[in-house]
C-alpha cells in the first residue's frame, strides 16, 4: 500500500474511535511505518574525485565531492587548509605525500569520513651560468665547475644563512635542482674570484 494510501487509511479509521478493531490497526501500523520512514534516512557515505594524481607544487587540483546521503561535506587538504564546498580547487606549496580528508555529513548526524592520498611533486629548476656580457653582446662564455646556491628568503640570500639547495654547474655551465618548493628563490653563483648573485 503506497503510504500515500495508508495516511488517507489512517485519518479515516481515527475518524471512529468506537471501532476498537480499527484503533488496533491503527496501533499496530504505526510501528511499521516508522520503520519505513526511518528506513529512509539512509547514512552518509563519502566519496570523491580528483583531477590530477601526482600533481606538481603549484598546480591545482580539483577536488569534486560526489558524497552520497549527505547535508553537507567538509575538506581537510592536510597541509592547514579546511573548505565546506562540494567543489575545491586547490595547490600545494611544497612536495610531499598528503592524505586529504572528506567529511559527509547526515541529516540524522552520522558522518562518513573517505581519506585520498595525493603526491605533489616539487618543481624543477635549471641554472646556466655564463661570464657577463654587455647588453647587446653575444652571450658570455658558458662556466663549468660554478657553486650555484638557492635561498629561500632575501634576507637569507644577504646574510648568506639557511640555503634550500646547492649544486655544481656542468660541463656546459647548468646545474639541475628538483623538488622545489612553490616558491622564489634568491640565487648565489661563485666560482675562484667569480662571485654574483641574481634573484
Amino acid at each position: 500500500m503506497p503510504i500515500s494510501t495508508l495516511a488517507c487509511y489512517l485519518k479515516f479509521i481515527s475518524q471512529e474511535p468506537e471501532n476498537q478493531f480499527a484503533m488496533k490497526r491503527i496501533l499496530t501500523i504505526l510501528p511499521i511505518l516508522s520503520l519505513i520512514v526511518m528506513g529512509c534516512n539512509r547514512e552518509p557515505f563519502a566519496d570523491a574525485d580528483i583531477s590530477v594524481n601526482p600533481a606538481y607544487v603549484g598546480e591545482y587540483i580539483t577536488f569534486q565531492s560526489y558524497s552520497t546521503n549527505s547535508d553537507y561535506v567538509e575538506w581537510d587538504m592536510d597541509d592547514g587548509f579546511t573548505y565546506s564546498d562540494p567543489l575545491v580547487e586547490h595547490y600545494y606549496e611544497m612536495p610531499g605525500w598528503y592524505d586529504v580528508e572528506l567529511k559527509a555529513f547526515g541529516t540524522k548526524g552520522g558522518v562518513d569520513v573517505a581519506v585520498f592520498p595525493v603526491e605533489v611533486i616539487g618543481s624543477e629548476l635549471t641554472v646556466e651560468v655564463r661570464l657577463y656580457s654587455d647588453p647587446g653582446a653575444p652571450l658570455g662564455a658558458l662556466i663549468p665547475d660554478a657553486l650555484v646556491i638557492l635561498y629561500p628568503t632575501l634576507n637569507d640570500w644577504n646574510q648568506m644563512t639557511n640555503p634550500a639547495v646547492e649544486g655544481y654547474t656542468n660541463s656546459y655551465g647548468q646545474v639541475t635542482f628538483d623538488n622545489l618548493n612553490y616558491q622564489q628563490y634568491y640565487i648565489d653563483v661563485s666560482k675562484g674570484a667569480f662571485y654574483d648573485n641574481y634573484t
